[in-house]
């Protein structure tokens, strides 16, 4: 599969809205597209999802490694791929968009706010060219998209102005039917405010896509070793087991993998707590994280949280990230002051604050066997929360942290029972959901 890096020069500068707007001129095509997204996200994803029809791959060094990082990608389907980067294209310790296009080879096409420049916007894109050639990376900036550019003498200024080896592939006009609403942790979910399907149309016909498709490049063919399923996978056969997983507003951020592994090792139902959904039977449950704060009424009302409370005291395995975590506790009270009960499974009182307490790649050892991981093993993951937890006394926890926050002095994975609770989330990459499946 043939594939593409959209980097950015710095976040903010409008890489999704050119994400959407190249997956729907690739659409126009007849071409098959496959999109994917550089970090750690939950929210742009879903908005690559609802244009190209197919949910968006995570690429990223850190939580799945190289070769897992090359295993996601040709798990895609499609004739093309467009990779979104995150942050600035160099940005990152952990896992930058520079590192993603590296690990698979891929050109990168340049983002660049033009709102206020037209040669300077060359001379942006040389600078992040030669960069590259200065610091030894082995990385190909092959051109820009102009984002927030006019047509006429505006489009021409740009255009003319870039050198022989870089390629102009096209503008985002700057109107207000491309922006997309944003709030705490990032934009808002694709499903909550979409671009209109008219204006991504009209943004489309001013990229030159035959010219991105000629220069998209297909990753090299590994070998057959690396080309196997990831190690934390291998052996490991279905199992008989149901698992749980909750999938509404307040838990919508989950990896696409993970899913797939869950149901490649068990058989997977889904439930909605602030729809007024039971609890299904089954063996073990999954609550990933999203927004529970902006669902605390009809979080605390949920009649499956109550049957959580109960089943948790039963010893039924219970996985909680962030907002699962969130979910679990006794207690939530959110910025307006307003406290709401929760499942109480786990001793802690969380609040939600104005600003981002904690955000990084995130590693976890584990003290002893755990559900996601075996006494002594590491797992990695990451972490991006506007909330604090204030932890019992007797509070017991799974993991001490080798980067990263977690909840509490340097510790993560609060739990008790058989129920766990992080603020990192991981990747299956990590053989974290194979140990929880192994575990029910």
């Amino acid at each position: 599969m043939e594939g593409i890096v959209l980097g950015g020069t710095r976040s903010g500068v409008g890489k999704t809205v050119a994400t959407l707007a190249v997956l729907r001129a690739l659409d126009d095509t007849g071409r098959a597209v496959q999109p994917a997204k550089a970090g750690p996200d939950f929210i742009d994803p879903s908005h690559h999802e609802r244009v190209a029809g197919r949910p968006s791959r995570t690429l990223d060094r850190w939580l799945q490694g190289e070769e897992g990082l090359r295993r996601n990608y040709r798990r895609g389907e499609g004739d093309v791929c467009v990779v979104e980067g995150v942050m600035g294209l160099y940005d990152g310790d952990a896992s930058s968009t520079a590192m993603v296009a590296e690990a698979l080879d891929l050109p990168i096409v340049l983002v660049v706010d033009a709102k206020a420049g037209m040669e300077s916007v060359a001379a942006t894109a040389l600078g992040f060219r030669e960069f590259a050639a200065r610091t030894g990376r082995d990385v190909d900036v092959v051109g820009v998209i102009a984002q927030r550019a006019h047509g006429g003498r505006h489009e021409a200024g740009i255009r003319d102005a870039l050198p022989e080896e870089l390629t102009y592939f096209g503008r985002i006009p700057p109107t207000d039917e491309l922006e997309i609403s944003d709030r705490h942790l990032g934009l808002h979910m694709g499903d909550e405010s979409p671009i209109e399907d008219d204006a991504l149309d009209a943004a489309a016909k001013h990229l030159r896509v035959n010219r991105l498709l000629d220069l998209a490049r297909t990753p090299p063919v590994p070998d057959a070793a690396s080309a196997a399923v990831s190690p934390s996978a291998s052996g490991r056969e279905r199992t008989e087991k149901r698992v749980a997983v909750a999938r509404d507003d307040a838990f919508c951020f989950y990896y696409p993998a993970t899913i797939e592994r869950l149901r490649e090792r068990a058989e997977v139902v889904t439930f909605a707590p602030t729809d007024g959904d039971e609890l299904p039977d089954c063996d073990g449950v999954y609550l990933p994280g999203g927004y529970p704060e902006l669902r605390a009424p009809a979080l605390a009302e949920s009649s499956a949280l109550d049957q959580l409370a109960d089943r948790s005291a039963d010893g039924l395995p219970i996985l909680g990230e962030c907002g699962g975590l969130i979910a679990l506790s006794e207690s939530l009270t959110t910025t307006d002051g307003e406290r709401h009960e929760m499942v109480g499974a786990l001793p802690a009182d969380v609040t939600m604050h104005d600003r981002y307490r904690a955000l990084d790649h995130v590693e976890l050892e584990a003290k002893t066997d755990a559900l996601t991981a075996s006494g002594g093993s590491t797992v990695r993951g990451h972490e991006f929360h506007y909330s604090s937890a204030e932890v019992g006394s007797d509070a017991r926890f799974a993991f001490d942290v080798v980067r990263g926050d977690g909840i509490d002095d340097g510790r993560d994975g609060l739990t008790e029972h058989r129920t766990l609770g992080t603020y990192c989330h991981v990747h299956p990459e990590s053989g974290a959901f194979d140990a929880f499946v192994e575990s029910l």
